[in-house]
């Protein structure tokens, strides 16, 4: 069985923006338990104070724009759309942390918290596909 010539594409774009999303989760993921290792960040079920709740959102912002300039360094055509689909899934998974987190909000932290995430999903992506193509 051939692939169709079309095929191959579409699998490079899934890839790009899989492998972006992985790099920033895993980034994210692996700077919370050193935070929470050595005491930056509360224990998890913890009260959540707005200081590391600051420097949580700048890790991620960070690592947003890592993620998106990934997506777009690795897609293969049009690098600012395929970051901004990455960044589209973000702004989703942020929308249900926040639903998630709402009513939990002494141990997920203030409101203010998920809501950045939501708002930050979209521009970070923007300036890692523009980081990208400044090169």
């Amino acid at each position: 069985m051939t692939k169709s010539p079309t095929s191959r594409p579409i699998l490079r774009s899934v890839g790009a923006v899989l492998t972006g999303m992985i790099v920033s989760i895993v980034l994210s993921l692996a700077t919370d338990l050193v935070l929470h290792a050595i005491g930056l960040l509360p224990p998890v079920g913890q009260p959540v104070s707005t200081g590391p709740l600051l420097l949580a959102t700048a890790y991620l912002v960070v690592y947003g724009i890592a993620g998106a300039y990934i997506t777009a360094r690795l897609a293969p055509g049009r690098p600012m759309l395929h970051a901004m689909v990455f960044g589209c899934i973000g702004l989703i998974v942020s929308i249900l942390g926040a639903v998630v987190a709402w009513r939990r909000s002494p141990a997920f932290g203030p409101h203010w918290y998920p809501i950045a995430l939501m708002l930050l999903a979209l521009p970070t992506a923007w300036l890692g596909s523009k980081l990208y193509r400044a090169k």
